[in-house]
């Protein structure tokens, strides 16, 4: 039943109530189970059986006992070590107990701290992925694709594994840039949701069985408790230092401390993974302000949230804003940094006498387009502001408060495909038309997700959704295209479940190009009506039948005489219903209306055909530099 429980719940109920003869409520269930039901399949309606059949099959009485024999409790809502904010505050309300929280204990200002949901331990997962070194090829593709960041891996050097537990699994490290080093891939047991998505990714495979691969589900509980230790002691073992290798390859990106963790997301959500990888590339340096959706609940809901910070204490900046100005939420906040860096570099330069000219000069010119660069320049302002204390300079003192934006912030807009496509359209294309430094990153699951599963402009046609009950009619919105038109804006579509390392290949160069980017990311989403577990299948099917074309849209190769469209797909070689028919919002019509479902498909295959053309054509033009004179 994929973890819903209504009809389990309404079967033992009428069961047992007497409100009606045991025989006939069934009927009755069954009846509306098919009347409910039908639309999305037989298999669906027989799902839904089966469930009210075991019901009753294994309903029995439990008996209450007179007092209480149990030699165990519960366990406490956070484990030990937990900050006094997350015991007084968030543990109580973690526990349903909110309400005796008292108005003194809460924050003065509002504000709650970050990183706090690594200490609600759910412990939802009936099964959690086991790895087995012996098969590892240190790819990190599951790191990669993991929603909610529970499984990860580090290279460090061996004297670490010194007072390590019994069971804790390593192995000798395969990255040239880490010669000598150990290697572990380790899940956190109790924040795994068991989504198998790791699973389906890992490609390292057993020959001598069949199934068997570096990364396999088995029971969360017998691993409980010893995985709960290795988790800990991982943690202790240092970060690898980002400033000496390049995070361009998926296996190196995943050495990446991630700074969005254990969020309230669905299980196998698809969103999560990019907003994860996003936080493990540029997190220390992010300021996010976050569109209405999904995101935001996930993102920011109490009394936890999964945005985090590093060893340095550094860690995303988020805030919260509404469908209608989100983007315009962060325009705001590069005008402001933008502002407050030319007002620092201002000031430097008129205190060039107390800084020291050299290192002014250093900062001033400072390379921060990678890692090392950031680090570099970080030391120089701790540099600079030491040098500031001493002095009675007003200037000065103004200068303190505003060195930190002498290093390069990351400002990223994001939501959903109903705030960029719909409601939010108009903010977004002003951004766009800016030219500002800005990233947009749109988490597309081509319909409302968080509000019910309407039908935004980013649904495809012949997709079921509210408002769109008989099948969409149009085609989806082409952003891309729009945001291409521009000509100065950088443009990527892509799904990591059909291109890992493009995905990652887009989200560098569209934080480093200097000016407006956009990232639309295939999300498959739970109201599409798949199996969860298959997200990453799904997303494949997508790009092989040219419903999800993938591409990059980069303005800076023009100066270079090259197209700036590079198409990143291959042509279409799956049909689109082998696609489109794994998914109920496709497949209930043609449960319902087979007539017109035949009539949208062929449409929707339309649609798909003369927009992957369009493509070709746009990346086979040619582009020369220089003037119009040198054109004659």
């Amino acid at each position: 039943m994929g973890g819903r429980i209504n009809t389990i719940i309404q079967t033992c109920f009428f069961a047992i109530s007497g409100v009606l003869p045991r025989e006939e409520a069934i009927a009755e269930i069954k009846k509306y189970i098919k009347k409910t039901y039908g639309k999305r399949g037989d298999a669906v309606v027989q799902q839904n059986f089966d469930a009210v059949d075991s019901s009753l099959a294994n309903l029995y009485e439990v008996k209450v006992p007179e007092k209480v024999t149990s030699t165990f409790s519960r366990t406490s809502p956070i484990p030990e070590g937990a900050p006094e904010f997350v015991k007084n505050v968030l543990s109580p309300i973690i526990a349903n107990n909110g309400d005796s929280v008292p108005v003194s204990a809460m924050p003065n200002d509002g504000t709650f701290p970050t990183a706090t949901s690594q200490w609600e331990k759910r412990n939802i997962a009936l099964e959690i992925p086991a790895w087995e070194p012996n098969l590892c090829i240190q790819c990190g593709k599951c790191a990669f694709v993991c929603p909610h960041a529970v499984i990860r891996q580090k290279v460090y050097t061996p004297k670490y594994l010194a007072g390590a537990p019994a069971s804790f699994k390593s192995l000798d490290a395969k990255f040239k840039e880490f010669p000598g080093m150990k290697y572990t891939i380790q899940v956190a047991p109790e924040d795994c949701t068991g989504c198998s998505l790791c699973v389906e990714a890992c490609p390292a495979k057993d020959k001598s069985q069949v199934g068997r691969k570096a990364l396999n589900m088995v029971d969360q509980v017998p691993l409980r408790f010893p995985e709960r230790e290795n988790w800990n002691f991982f943690l202790t073992l240092p970060e690898a230092d980002r400033s000496v290798f390049q995070p361009s390859t998926v296996k190196n990106s995943q050495l990446l401390q991630p700074l969005f963790e254990f969020s309230g997301a669905c299980s196998g959500c698809g969103e999560t993974p990019y907003i994860k990888l996003a936080s493990q590339l540029f997190g220390d340096r992010m300021i996010v302000a976050n569109a209405t959706g999904c995101t935001s609940i996930y993102g920011g809901n109490l009394p936890t949230t999964p945005w985090s910070k590093n060893a340095d204490g550094r860690g995303p900046s988020w805030s919260n804003s509404l469908f209608e100005d989100n983007a315009e939420f962060g325009l705001g906040m590069r005008l402001t940094i933008d502002k407050q860096s030319e007002f620092a570099r201002e000031l430097l330069t008129g205190l060039a006498g107390l800084a020291g000219d050299e290192l002014v000069k250093a900062i001033l010119s400072a390379d921060q387009n990678n890692d090392a660069g950031i680090k570099a320049q970080r030391e120089r302002v701790v540099l600079l502001k030491q040098r500031l204390q001493t002095s009675s300079d007003p200037k000065a003192a103004m200068l303190l408060t505003l060195a930190d934006f002498l290093v390069r912030k990351s400002v990223w807009i994001m939501g959903g495909d109903g705030w960029a496509y719909d409601i939010g359209y108009g903010g977004l294309d002003h951004v766009l038309a800016s030219g500002r430094n800005v990233n947009v990153l749109v988490l597309d699951t081509e319909v409302y997700s968080n509000t019910g599963g309407q039908s935004s402009k980013s649904t495809p046609r012949a997709a079921v959704a509210r408002f769109a009950a008989n099948g969409k009619n149009m085609p989806k919105k082409n952003l891309g295209m729009i945001a291409m038109a521009y000509g100065y804006v950088y443009v990527a579509h892509v799904a990591m479940g059909a291109s890992d390392q493009q995905t990652l290949r887009a989200f560098l160069e569209a934080e480093a190009y200097d000016g407006p980017s956009l990232i639309i990311a295939y999300s498959h989403c739970i109201n599409h009506g798949i199996d969860m577990t298959k997200g990453l299948d799904q997303q494949r099917l997508a790009v092989q039948s040219g419903i999800w074309p993938l591409y990059r849209y980069n303005p800076s190769l023009v100066a270079e005489g090259r197209n700036p469209l590079i198409i990143d797909s291959k042509d279409p070689t799956v049909p689109v219903e082998e696609y489109a028919y794994n998914e109920t919002r496709y497949r209930m019509l043609l449960q319902s209306d087979e007539t017109r479902a035949e009539m949208l498909m062929k449409s929707a295959k339309q649609d798909v055909a003369q927009r992957w053309e369009l493509l070709k054509q746009m990346a086979a033009i040619q582009y020369v530099t220089g003037s119009t004179e040198d054109l004659k």
